[in-house]
């Protein structure tokens, strides 16, 4: 079995050159960044259901255009978090416990099909990252860093989607998880739940790493459903 301590860091990549079209790949990162400030908002109770979000206040709010704000009220809609509502302003949404039950359903059954996968088809090279990030995650734990965990986390489940290498496969999960991840930022709130994660991650990586595929994907799943029992807390 490979263990962190098998495991040596690699030296640092360089820095990608600057391209030309680097400037749309800011935008979009301002429309995911905006998507999430919003999501803080209405998660944490700043704003509440059935609140008008007029575009022109939230531009005016945030100091960017029209448009990333539309981008991301759109993927808001989405996730159910926005009620879109045509010629209208959107208004924050109340979603069940069933409508977020059968999202992170969906997600618990991809991404225990990824991490299955993973197991009999990762390289060395990805289970070495998966290693990585794991350790990662556990110093920020012991050290009382909840900001970076969120990073710490969704790199480890990416690098785990990647490893089923079903290109379809992983991106459905990834787009799933990005609907869900104004959800899923909750447990980063909570160094208890936080080392509780890091204990079914922990589950997870020892399964990919052995090869059990029936493990991984059982490990995962369960993983995945310990999170609706958070989100409850957010729309009860």
């Amino acid at each position: 079995m490979l263990n962190a301590t098998d495991i040596q860091p690699e030296g640092a990549v360089a820095p990608a050159p600057v391209r030309r079209r680097a400037p749309a790949a800011r935008a979009t990162t301002r429309t995911e960044e905006l998507r999430l400030q919003i999501a803080e908002d209405i998660t944490s109770g700043r704003l509440v259901p059935g609140t008008a979000l007029e575009e022109v206040e939230i531009a005016k709010r945030y100091g960017v255009s029209r448009t990333p704000v539309r981008e991301a009220l759109r993927n808001l809609a989405a996730a159910g978090l926005v009620e879109a509502r045509p010629h209208r302003s959107a208004l924050v949404a109340h979603p069940t416990m069933e409508r977020l039950r059968g999202m992170f359903d969906v997600m618990a059954q991809l991404e225990a099909m990824c991490a299955g996968l993973a197991a009999v088809q990762a390289t060395p090279v990805e289970r070495a990252a998966l290693v990585r990030l794991h350790d990662d995650l556990a110093s920020a734990i012991h050290a009382g860093d909840e900001e970076p965990c969120n990073a710490f986390d969704e790199r480890f489940h990416a690098t785990v989607n990647a490893g089923c290498h079903n290109e379809y496969l992983a991106e459905l999960a990834t787009a799933t998880r990005v609907r869900l991840r104004p959800f899923l930022r909750a447990k980063y709130r909570s160094l208890e739940r936080l080392a509780e994660s890091y204990r079914e991650h922990d589950r997870v990586l020892t399964a990919i790493l052995r090869g059990d595929r029936a493990e991984a994907e059982a490990a995962m799943r369960a993983h995945v459903l310990a999170t609706p029992a958070i989100a409850a807390t957010l729309v009860s």
